[in-house]
Order: structure tokens, then sequence, then C-alpha cells
């Protein structure tokens, strides 16, 4: 029997990567759906009733259940988070920014949801790691993304070398990114560690008035001094020719 019938839905919300207004860069269908569900998984309340209010800004407030998942949320907690789900009622899970479950502790909740027989069904949204490589020119065939690089300069060195050598072997886009006050450290460990051949494409506070995308070589990003402190951003490598 499938019992996954008498649960409520799942939905994957998506949000704007940064300030600017919701509807700049979600569709409608995003808004309707906020604007019945009640139950929400969420990261950080205050960034959810904001992103909420500007979305649905008719929306009573008063009636959100927000289910917070983050780095204090116990293992206990989360067993309970879906309990919803099972009594027949849709629930919303989303990010800070973007989209849930990419770089993004949802996809414990998202895992759980399949276990159970719970439906999932992702809406349409803004995915900085798809847009950096729709606007990178490079390998849109073959990519993979590899979370943050270690904090250790050295150890960070290593890694990046581990990635060229795999774009290389593999003709494959080597994506990553790092906390946006670190970047400058990146960018100068780029310059020192890649070779001079190499592509690289950096692409900060996308869908933002401030946008930055470019993709050059070690050798033309030599010439170069880009804004990188505390934007956020994308980094991705691959083999020059």
């Amino acid at each position: 029997m499938n019992t996954s019938k008498t649960y409520g839905t799942l939905f994957l919300i998506p949000t704007p990567l940064g300030d600017n207004p919701p509807l700049e860069v979600l569709p409608l269908s995003v808004k309707t759906k906020v604007e019945e569900l009640t139950h929400f998984i969420i990261e950080n309340e205050k960034a959810t009733r904001s992103f909420i209010k500007k979305l649905t800004p008719n929306k009573n407030q008063n009636t959100l259940q927000l289910y917070p998942l983050n780095k204090f949320t116990s293992q206990e907690e989360i067993e309970t988070y879906l309990n919803p789900c099972l009594e027949g009622i849709s629930m919303g899970l989303m990010s800070d920014a973007g989209v849930p479950g990419i770089a993004d502790p949802g996809a414990i909740i998202i895992s759980k949801a399949h276990r159970i027989g719970i439906d999932v069904k992702p809406l349409v949204g803004p995915s900085s790691l798809i847009l950096a490589m729709m606007s990178s020119g490079m390998n849109g065939q073959s990519f993979a993304f590899n979370g943050y690089l270690p904090i250790d300069s050295s150890q960070r060195k290593q890694a990046l070398l581990k990635f060229e050598k795999k774009a290389t072997r593999e003709n494959q886009a080597q994506l990553f990114i790092e906390t946006p006050y670190r970047n400058e450290a990146l960018f100068k460990d780029l310059l020192k560690t890649l070779s001079p051949a190499t592509l690289v494409c950096i692409a900060c506070d996308l869908t933002l008035t401030t946008e930055f995308i470019k993709t050059l070589s070690i050798q033309q990003w030599k010439k170069q001094k880009p804004s990188l402190d505390k934007r956020p951003c994308i980094f991705i490598i691959e083999a020059g020719f």
C-alpha cells in the first residue's frame, strides 16, 4: 500500500541570494506556495520571517510554525520535524539563501522524507552554483562541487593542486566556495599555486546589482585585483589549453 498518499508533501522552497526583492528572482509559484503553507523547516527564524514578510506581506505571521535546522539542532528534534507531514500537513523546507539541500543542512531532512515515503517537491529558484556554472563558459557537461576548502593555507594549496589535477585529468570543472572574509586569502593562494594556463571563474554577488562574474587564466588574474572581501563567491577551476 502506498501510504505516502495520506502524508503531507515536503516542498523545497528557494530564497533569494541577497536583499533584492524576492519576485525579481523567484517565480510567482513560490509566493503562492508560501501563502498556502504554515509549517516551515528553516535555518534562521529572523531571516525566514523577513523573507516571508517581503514575499507575502499579507500573510499572518502568527500562524507560522517554524522548526530551526542548524548546528544547534539536536538529533532528537530532527527526528520530530516531519511529524506534521505524517499527519497530512504539507511543509516547506528553506535555506537562508538559495535552494535547500545544496550546500545546506536541509539535505538531512530530504533524505529522511524519502526514507519515510513523504513526497518531495522542489520549487524553482536561484542556485549560486548553477548560476556560476552557467556563466563561467566552463564544462557544463561535467563538473563537481567540492564544498569549502581547508582553512590552513598549506592544506588549502594542496587541495587546489588536487582539484587542478582532477580538472586536467578528467576534463571536469571543479567548483568550491569559501567563507566570504577568507576570499582574499584564497585568491592569493590560487595565484601562487595553480599553473599559469589554468582557468579560474570567480562569480560574486550573483543576481544582485553588485554581481561580478569573470573567467580568466591564472596568468591573466595576476594582472587583476578584484574586490572579493566579504562577498559571497563561487570559485571554479578548469584546465586551460
